[in-house]
């Protein structure tokens, strides 16, 4: 099994963005991301952070990619 990558929100949008997912609201830090069949989420843009593991973790549920579809 892959091991999560440490990402930090702005790369985490643009993979999304490759998956077909579009910002459809930016309030303050956090981008919202949905894709035209309906899945959504939320990612927290925070300059020089990284993601946790638990956020990454929920981020790829809401968004049914796994872990492998980072790279």
């Amino acid at each position: 099994m892959p091991r999560l990558p440490r990402l930090k929100g702005n790369e985490l949008v643009g993979i999304l963005k490759k998956h077909g997912f579009v910002i459809v609201r930016i309030r303050g830090s956090h981008h919202s991301l949905k894709h035209p069949d309906g899945r959504y989420t939320v990612v927290p843009v925070h300059a020089g952070e990284t993601i946790g593991a638990g956020l990454l973790l929920k981020v790829l549920k809401d968004v049914e990619l796994s872990k492998g579809d980072l790279e």
